[in-house]
């Protein structure tokens, strides 16, 4: 049930993060874009974001990616094994079977492509010290030939793997702080929104016998492993990777998960407001009839029949910063982010039935005190709202990052 209050509190402070690997992992700062492992492409270099530091009006509603928690494990995609005899040996090609599929993701992004899904795996990748994969790609599912030069008899373990790279990411907002003298200023904070992604490192094929001596947390290692050898070495390694911390669960998010529990009250601020661009010559304005879903930028006018008016509701508060719901003034209908492509780049937004649905809750970053201007994300995709370009009947649409270009700050007018 809504109810009506007077205007709400933000503010907060900040929060400190540490980032936790549980491999071997170097200590070592984030870099913008380091090289593509089996891509020859590098990440387009991007702003560089750190929590606490000073931002402007302009990053409003752009938004950067830190990782909160990394681990490294030897994974085999595909393995085989062998025995070779006097008799055979020499070059062989052997059918090895499917172990395991290793999908590159980031949070709820349907693919990844640029923006805030690129910048999280290259910090992921500059956080372990590895090369990773930072577009959408998938190890083989269906079986693999391998062929070797085999010198020596034995028993051979053929395999194909890679290092998976696992954790959880979080993102930076500009926000307004509290400084507790009285004063605010703007500064880059962590956003209540994060996520888990996978990716991994060039895939590497070879083979190895159960006497052979290899590297502790190597790829073959693993594949050593899976020969199940019988030695005291072979069973004192197994019984090490058996207490190994477990892996960072990387389970994609249920749809039913955007769904907020039905006793999360709302609290209405009493009037309307305009959302608009910072030069207010345009506003967000939801469709008129038979003018289909898409929340549009259009002049206010008199003929604008409260279209461009939206009540504000505020939801429960996740580190300090409240969700938000819009409810439009002429439809009494909800803005949300189209649920057909809400993992989308690009995806417009729209007006809907008001539920109890993430999809139509957003946070809301604000300026200091005494200015309007706004950035605003969804809650459940983690992307900031902006629009192409500067221009009536531009849809308003989610963008991973933002829009660099600072087209993401808004003002925000009571009526």
């Amino acid at each position: 049930m809504l109810h009506t209050t007077a205007a709400n509190r933000l503010g907060r402070g900040l929060i400190a993060f540490t980032v936790a690997a549980t491999s071997a992992i170097a200590a070592m700062s984030f870099a913008a874009s380091p090289a593509v492992a089996g891509t020859g492409t590098t990440a387009s270099a991007q702003t560089q974001a750190e929590l606490g530091d000073a931002c402007t009006s302009a990053d409003l509603g752009k938004r950067h990616a830190f990782i909160k928690s990394a681990e490294v494990a030897p994974t085999i995609t595909h393995f085989k094994g062998w025995y070779v005899t006097d008799g055979s040996l020499g070059s062989q090609t052997v059918e090895t079977t499917t172990q395991t599929v290793i999908s590159v993701s980031v949070g709820e992004t349907a693919s990844i492509e640029a923006g805030f899904e690129v910048e999280a795996l290259s910090k992921a990748g500059t956080t372990a010290g590895l090369e990773v994969k930072m577009s959408y790609t998938s190890t083989d599912s269906t079986s693999k030939s391998i062929t070797w030069d085999f010198q020596k008899p034995g028993y051979y373990g053929l395999y194909e793997g890679t290092k998976k790279v696992t954790g959880t990411y979080g993102s930076l907002n500009c926000n307004r702080v509290d400084l507790g003298d009285g004063t605010h200023a703007l500064k880059w904070v962590e956003a209540p929104d994060s996520g888990s992604y996978t990716t991994y490192t060039t895939l590497e094929e070879g083979a190895v016998r159960c006497e052979d001596t290899v590297p502790a947390g190597s790829v073959m290692r693993k594949a050593q492993e899976l020969l199940d050898c019988g030695t005291t070495v072979a069973r004192t390694d197994r019984a090490a990777a058996a207490k190994a911390p477990a892996p960072v669960a990387t389970a994609t998010r249920h749809p039913a998960d955007r769904l907020t529990s039905p006793a999360a009250s709302l609290t209405c601020a009493a009037g309307y407001y305009k959302i608009g661009t910072p030069d207010q010559s345009l506003f967000w304005t939801a469709p008129g009839f038979l003018q289909g879903d898409n929340v549009q930028l259009k002049p206010s006018t008199i003929f604008s029949l409260n279209l461009d008016q939206w009540q504000m509701c505020q939801g429960p508060e996740i580190n300090g910063i409240a969700e938000q719901v819009f409810i439009n003034h002429s439809s009494n209908k909800c803005l949300a982010i189209a649920e057909q492509s809400a993992g989308n780049e690009g995806s417009p937004l729209v007006q809907v039935d008001c539920k109890t649905d993430d999809l139509q809750r957003f946070y809301t970053y604000r300026d200091v005190p005494g200015s309007e201007k706004v950035g605003i994300q969804n809650k459940y995709t983690g992307y900031m709202i902006g629009h192409d370009r500067h221009a009536e009947g531009q849809p308003l649409r989610q963008y991973s990052s933002g829009r660099q270009d600072g087209s993401g700050t808004y003002v925000l007018l009571k009526v």
